[in-house]
């Protein structure tokens, strides 16, 4: 098991917490990718891939229906991926992922918790050299599969040679580079895989250790950030906890 995972494990990958929320949240993703290719999921890869996370947080078919619906309304608003990156209390590096219709409105809720927790909003990429930016697939297989053969094959689709398998839910996870989710998800697809979850993640590469104090005010900043529609993951290179 690589790095990505023992950290994916270890912070238990905290998805967003309240459930109007993160509907809320695959709702406006829904709605970039309604934009972007069609309503059609069986002619839209990106609008199938974003449906299979909805269905893993158990977000209800009328809700999906509606927000592909609601995409293709004449007023619906044009969402923009934006990025804000900066230092929190205790030199703990933050970025924050955000689709926003309203970047005014959006770099103002973000900079407030900065400020509040006395942290510095920084320039768009500050902080890429410490996390490093992944797409992440879950699937399974109708069938018990040799993994070195499977993890060989998909490294030619810009896959890692990590990967994580619960033998528990029948579930594979594995990272590759963003610019392939297309062609990973396709080969996936082509292969006869179930895909259940398909997404994006960042991943410090410096973990920094933090006393127990200090975890419980970056843990409240954290909170304060997630509680805005417009962002839709935060991520720290605060070590986690040990259990």
């Amino acid at each position: 098991m690589g790095r990505a995972f023992e950290y994916r494990k270890a912070t238990k990958m905290k998805r967003w917490g309240h459930m109007a929320r993160t509907f809320t949240k695959l709702g406006k993703q829904i709605a970039i990718a309604v934009k972007a290719g069609g309503p059609e999921p069986e002619n839209n890869p990106t609008l199938r891939a974003i449906i299979a996370t909805c269905k893993r947080e158990n977000m209800p078919k009328d809700n999906i229906e509606r927000a592909i619906k609601n995409a293709m309304g004449k007023d619906q608003s044009e969402y923009k991926e934006v990025p804000y990156e900066g230092y929190g209390p205790h030199g703990i590096a933050i970025f924050v992922d955000s689709l926003t219709d309203n970047t005014t409105r959006t770099v103002a809720d973000v900079r407030s918790v900065f400020n509040k927790f006395n942290g510095n909003l920084g320039t768009q990429g500050s902080l890429s050299f410490l996390f490093d930016h992944k797409c992440v697939f879950t699937f399974k297989t109708k069938e018990p599969i040799e993994m070195d053969e499977l993890i060989l094959d998909l490294i030619d689709y810009g896959v890692d040679d990590e990967y994580d398998n619960d033998e528990e839910t029948g579930e594979i996870t594995i990272y590759g580079d963003p610019k392939s989710f297309g062609e990973i998800q396709k080969h996936l697809e082509e292969a006869g895989y179930e895909i259940t979850s398909a997404e994006f993640t960042r991943i410090p590469n410096d973990l920094k250790d933090v006393t127990p104090e200090q975890r419980e005010t970056i843990d409240k900043m954290v909170e304060k950030l997630e509680e805005f529609d417009d962002v839709q993951n935060v991520y720290t290179n605060m070590k986690p906890a040990e259990e």
